[in-house]
């Protein structure tokens, strides 16, 4: 294979129909993945680079590739990496790989964040306070007024007849340039006069609430007491425990997608999972403050006195009732953990157990957020129901099915 000439179009048809032969469900999307994984280049990339031809270390990633997707191994595991709604997302073997299901509950997490802790406007400044919109914004206002004066002197320009340059005289009057110049000096003096009316203005005295205006000392003092007055408040800082973190997908897309407004903390039992979870967060560029790992069984190494202080518990736990584990697709019950996988006999061992510590960890109007199996959702929701949760909601998935269970918790516990 590496002695032949391969370029990408040939390696992306070979594959697709070797793996349409050995079953793949979308064979060419799969090659797609493989080969955009091999060469570093993203898909629509291969499509404008079909003749460029494949060098030997590529070949050998590529094959190697396609032999473990031949035999079943996800996708994910192979090119080492997944997208998760605004990140991407490594992904390794012994670690649950991201599912679609769980952007949504990251999403709903994300509705209660801004309507009751942060307030709708967390999530616009967020789009502000990224780095390149200023400048952006700012080269599309000067780009856009530039052009506003360039088509303002084509148009004075164009408006002067050879008539008109012949009374003006040949020389500067009646040039193209005079017109640019004349249209340069009109908006000088327009912006002139914008600037000498905000300074009338802003010596205009100020009035009370009669219209008679306030001066000396007592203009002063008006002065003053709007200095004094406090400036609107910031929203605080909202605090989420997450408990089994896996990739840190979900802490790390809401401490990214509200950055600045969200703190997360967030536990795991499997030491790879947050190996890798602190590897995503270091590549996001977030800190331990923002997005904090524990290797711990659940909730057991959050400090006594954090207890009752979060604002949601979010969790995609083991879900899968044992006798639905045994016709999971081969990609999953074979390569996916179990320990990530496997619910118990109904999927909600893990369920219960998070139900129970929910009322310790979260305030007084806490959410409390789980995935889970879709034939589960009604009897969780039952739970929280008799657990004395409030505004109890199964939340359906982008197939229809019932995913995931939401409830507020109204009376936190304290421990004994």
């Amino acid at each position: 294979m590496a002695n032949e000439i391969w370029t990408i179009k040939r390696c992306l048809e070979w594959t697709k129909e070797y793996l349409a032969e050995r079953g793949e469900e979308h064979p060419r999307l799969s090659a797609e993945w493989l080969l955009c994984a091999a060469t570093g280049l993203a898909r629509i990339d291969l499509y404008m680079r079909m003749d460029e031809m494949l060098n030997a270390a590529q070949l050998e990633t590529m094959h190697a590739a396609v032999v473990r997707r031949a035999k079943g191994e996800p996708l994910q595991y192979i090119t080492g990496s997944t997208q998760f709604r605004m990140i991407d997302v490594a992904c390794a073997p012994g670690v649950l790989i991201p599912r679609p299901e769980t952007e949504m509950l990251v999403e709903e997490v994300l509705n209660y964040l801004d309507a009751e802790v942060l307030g709708p406007e967390a999530a616009a400044r967020q789009r502000v306070e990224l780095p390149w919109n200023d400048e952006v914004e700012q080269a599309r206002k000067a780009e856009a007024a530039l052009a506003d004066e360039r088509a303002t002197a084509e148009r004075r320009a164009a408006n002067l007849t050879a008539a008109d340059e012949a009374a003006l005289g040949s020389d500067v009057l009646g040039s193209r340039a005079y017109a640019e110049e004349l249209a340069d000096r009109e908006a000088e003096e327009a912006a002139a006069q914008a600037a000498e009316a905000e300074t009338a203005e802003a010596a205009e005295p100020e009035l009370d609430e009669y219209g008679i205006a306030i001066e000396g000392a007592d203009q002063e003092t008006a002065s003053a007491l709007d200095a004094a007055a406090p400036a609107p408040a910031e929203p605080r800082t909202a605090r989420v425990l997450e408990v089994g973190c896996g990739t840190g997908c979900i802490s790390l897309s809401l401490a990214w997608e509200r950055r600045g407004h969200v703190t997360c903390t967030a536990t795991d039992i499997e030491p790879r999972a947050i190996d890798l979870a602190t590897k995503n967060r270091d590549a996001l560029g977030l800190t331990a403050d923002e997005v904090a790992f524990s290797l711990t069984n659940l909730v057991s190494s959050i400090p006594h006195d954090e207890w009752g202080t979060f604002d949601v518990l979010v969790s995609n736990p083991p879900y899968i009732p044992t006798d639905v584990m045994r016709s999971l697709p081969h990609e999953v019950k074979d390569f996916e953990p179990d320990l990530a996988l496997e619910g118990g006999a109904d999927g909600l061992d893990i369920f219960r157990r998070l139900l129970n510590a929910a009322p310790y960890m979260l305030r007084a109007g806490g959410l409390f957020a789980c995935e889970l199996y879709e034939g589960a959702l009604d009897a969780a929701a039952e739970l929280c129901r008799q657990a004395g949760l409030s505004d109890v909601r199964v939340v359906r998935d982008l197939t229809d099915r019932p995913r995931i269970v939401r409830a507020i918790v109204t009376e936190p516990k304290q421990r004994q």
